[in-house]
This record gives C-alpha cells, structure tokens and sequence, in this order.
C-alpha cells in the first residue's frame, strides 16, 4: 500500500464489493492519469487537455470547429478557445475562418503542431505500455473484456433513464 491516501483506502472490509470495485477502479484511473500528466508537464511541458485537443485534431486532418472539439473532448467552448489560444500563439495549431459562416472558424494542427504531436503520441504509448507492462497478456485480457461488459451495461442502464 502506498503512503499517499487514496479514493479505495476509504473503503473498509465491510463495505460491499461494488463499492470497493468502484473505488479500485477510480483509484487506477486517478494514478494512471496523474503519471501521464506528469510525464507531459516534464517531458514536453504540455497539459493532458492540449494534447487531447492535438490528438483530437490528428485524427481529423481537414479540422475540426470549436463546437465539434467541445462535443468530442466533453468540454466547454470555452475551454476549447483558451487552449486553442494558446496553441495558436506557439504555431502549433491554425484558424481558418469558413467561408459560409463568418463566425466560425476551422481549427487544424499546423506542420510544426503535427511534428509535436507525433513526438508526445510516441512518447504517450510507451508510458501507457510501460503502466501495464506488469500484467499477463491474460490479465490485461480479462481486465478489456471485464471492463467493455461494465460499459456495455453502463450504457444499457443510461440509456433506460432517458
């Protein structure tokens, strides 16, 4: 156990193995996040919201709206215009007003953006493999297949409430 307190230390012997499960699961999720944020404030001093942003735009190399960015990353408009500001200023992204409407405006990753892209993405996946490293083939292979059933089921109770 670590010295650190973290969301699954809450729980006690007591509670039932949902809860525990649930909080296991955050706590995986909470350290594996924390390395990857780290790694990128001290690697390639950068943020997990500007490289999401980036990867967004990698995956659409026509660009994207601000308000397709927001949708696909979960986000304000708002958090989406800071980051692209500040992208913009370093050349790593551009805006490219569209010619049908004069408000919006098609954000795309720059040369240079996709250069600093593809160093982080590499860099990304070798710390993501090096997190799992530790597991079997077979774990990680159960733990995939545990985890889409909880989605799937997750979605199905979702979408009952709507």
């Amino acid at each position: 156990m670590q010295n650190n307190p973290d969301l699954e230390s809450r729980a006690v012997p007591e509670d039932h193995q949902d809860l525990r499960l649930w909080l296991r699961l955050l706590t995986c999720c909470n350290l594996i996040e924390s390395q990857i944020r780290s790694h990128l404030r001290t690697d390639f001093e950068s943020t997990l919201p500007r490289f999401d942003l980036m990867a967004q735009l990698q995956r659409t190399p026509g660009g994207m709206k601000m308000s397709e960015l927001s949708r696909h990353m979960m986000v304000t408009n708002g958090n989406i215009t800071g980051i692209t500001d500040q992208l913009e200023k370093e050349g790593l992204v551009e805006r490219i007003k569209v010619a049908t409407d004069r408000r919006s405006s098609i954000i795309r990753l720059t040369a240079k953006g996709k250069r600093s892209f593809r160093k982080m993405a590499k860099s990304h996946e070798e710390w993501i493999r090096s997190m799992f490293a530790g597991l079997s083939e077979k774990n990680r292979a159960s733990l995939f297949e545990a985890l889409g059933e909880l989605k799937q089921m997750t979605q199905v109770n979702l979408s009952g409430r709507a």
